[in-house]
């Protein structure tokens, strides 16, 4: 059975301001300490600036160790490019799944990403499989728990700020 643990400022635990649904202890909102311009920027650099690393890496393998040409550097931009789009179609579609979907699209997307650079070192292909396949497992795996608990705790919290749990009698 579960109980409820006192708040800074009231021996009983009850809830003494009126907070929103991602309210801390004290019932005010979190402090965001970007501002919105900030986050609009994070949000679309993020990718192609994960995109950029990708696709120096995905050059690389491809080289081998041997010299850097046009076409090792065309073949590492494309990868850029194809990354960070797929990167915000994923972002884009995940937004409107349900916590399952969204977790095993970004699961698919993070295996497949291995795979592509993995397949580019010259392994076997089962091999390649195995390890994409575990990968897009793991990342399918922590985001659900991640958003399963994240999710349901913000539904309680919902729940609890619409429905005062009173305490005392009246």
């Amino acid at each position: 059975m579960a109980h409820a643990v006192p708040t800074r400022g009231t021996s009983t635990g009850a809830r003494t301001g009126a907070g929103t649904g991602a309210s801390g202890a004290s019932g005010h909102p979190p402090p965001d300490v970007f501002g919105a311009r900030t986050h609009l920027l994070a949000k679309w650099a993020m990718p192609l600036a994960i995109g950029l690393v990708y696709g120096y890496w995905a050059a690389s393998i491809r080289r081998h160790g041997g010299p850097i040409t046009g076409w090792n550097l065309l073949f590492g931009f494309m990868t850029v490019l194809a990354f960070a789009i797929l990167w915000y179609v994923v972002r884009a579609v995940a937004d409107r799944l349900p916590r399952e979907g969204h977790a095993v699209l970004w699961g698919a997307f993070a295996g497949s990403a291995l795979g592509f650079l993995y397949s580019g070192s010259g392994v076997a292909m089962f091999t390649c499989v195995l390890v994409s396949l575990l990968l897009a497992a793991a990342v399918a795996a922590g985001l659900y728990y991640h958003y399963a608990t994240h999710q349901d705790a913000e539904e309680a919290r919902t729940a609890r700020t619409r429905n005062p749990v009173r305490t005392g009698t009246t």
